[in-house]
């Protein structure tokens, strides 16, 4: 089941593919190793077949959204502070 993103979504890599192929007019194969599980993209097209384009710090990549997640806002930053104020107001 291929997941869902929108151009512009900031997607992290969960899993690393065995060969990665660049989202280049030619189109190379590059290896697995080239990008690492955590590294983040922007979505910049999608492709036939489930296939993203995501633009990378190494380069631009098509990979399955098998291997892509979504990154969610970072509010819990807000929401952390909160709840490290709630124990001590009530002490």
């Amino acid at each position: 089941m291929s997941k869902y993103f929108t151009i512009g979504d900031r997607v992290t890599l969960v899993a690393a593919p065995p060969y990665l192929k660049t989202a280049e007019p030619m189109p190379m194969l590059r290896p697995g190793d080239t990008l690492q599980v955590g590294d983040q993209g922007i979505i910049l097209d999608q492709r036939p077949g489930g296939y993203w384009g995501v633009k990378f710090d190494r380069g631009g990549f098509l990979l399955d959204g098998e291997f892509l997640e979504k990154v969610r806002p970072e509010t819990d930053h807000s929401s952390g502070a909160e709840s490290a104020a709630d124990p001590g107001e009530s002490a």
